[in-house]
């Protein structure tokens, strides 16, 4: 799986090369991505005034 193809990541660029789902790094990058949403989605409505 990871590390198979070692030429594949000479091709990818911008985002393709950060969130690439066949290595380790890149994997950890879209779990750290999608974490980080959630926090902020939470934080959105944690801290939204109410409506009154």
């Amino acid at each position: 799986m990871a590390g198979a193809d070692s030429g594949s990541n000479a091709k990818l660029t911008g985002l393709s090369k950060i969130f690439n789902g066949h290595t380790f790094m890149g994997r950890a990058n879209v779990a750290k991505a999608t974490y980080a949403s959630f926090a902020l989605l939470a934080m959105y409505f944690y801290f939204k005034p109410s409506k009154k």
